[in-house]
């Protein structure tokens, strides 16, 4: 049984650390439009070079997790389930991050009158990854307040919808040439995009359970009954090999 809590309690302690990476994610996307509307260029191009460090520091735990918590047991199910919410939210870094980066390379002028919208929008982004990894965090410890922290971040979505929806409103009613409205409008439906995921991914561990510290232990017992199967399988070839020897 120690060997139960030691798995479990591992694995949860690096989805919390990678956890952490990705609300990091989170704060990094904010700044960094911020600055852009700032025309503040040089620091942007930091913020950018150092969301994509932590998206690949999150990519490189990603794996770990995968290759050491997530190979095949006789428990399937709580395996597929880690393994397609680490995927969620490693795709969800890369949005944030070809998001950015599409700015750099487009250089859109932007519309001042729009500008306060949009950096609301990106703050609703992050409340949205915010609350998703406070969802899977009480999932993890299957605390009471689970389900209140996976409605906020529903409600994180639903108000950056509302904001991306008045930003086009005001966009497609400014005197702008229409590729110009459709560039800047495409950012806010990216933005819309990423709180999306973020909600997808916290209403995906609460539907599948496989963030609940029960879901973790049924996963663990998993692991230790395979252990015993390949050491009784063992222990039985031994014996076999030792009698015939022995005869």
């Amino acid at each position: 049984m120690s060997l139960l809590f030691r798995q479990h309690n591992e694995l949860e302690a690096q989805v919390n650390d990678y956890l952490d990476l990705v609300v990091h994610s989170g704060v990094l996307f904010r700044s960094a439009l911020q600055l852009v509307l700032q025309d503040r260029p040089d620091e942007f191009h930091g913020r950018l070079r150092e969301l994509h460090a932590v998206s690949r520091q999150a990519s490189e735990r990603r794996w770990d997790m995968t290759s050491r918590f997530c190979r095949p047991t006789v428990m399937a199910r709580p395996r597929s389930d880690l393994a397609a919410f680490l995927e969620s939210t490693e795709t969800l870094m890369r949005r944030m991050h070809a998001t950015l980066v599409k700015y750099a390379v487009e250089q859109p002028e932007p519309a001042l009158d729009g500008n306060t919208l949009l950096v609301e929008l990106a703050e609703a982004v992050k409340v949205s990854i915010d609350s998703m990894a406070a969802a899977v965090r009480s999932h993890l410890r299957n605390t009471a307040d689970a389900s209140e922290q996976a409605d906020r971040a529903r409600q994180a979505r639903e108000h950056t919808s509302l904001l991306g929806e008045k930003y086009r409103r005001m966009i497609f009613r400014m005197d702008l040439r229409l590729s110009h409205k459709n560039q800047l409008c495409a950012f806010a439906e990216a933005m819309e995009r990423i709180a999306d995921g973020a909600t997808d991914a916290a209403d995906q561990m609460a539907v599948s359970g496989s963030g609940r510290r029960s879901t973790f232990n049924v996963w663990a017992l998993g692991q230790v009954a395979t252990g015993w199967l390949v050491l009784s399988i063992v222990a039985v070839v031994v014996t076999f090999v030792a009698t015939l020897f022995a005869s």
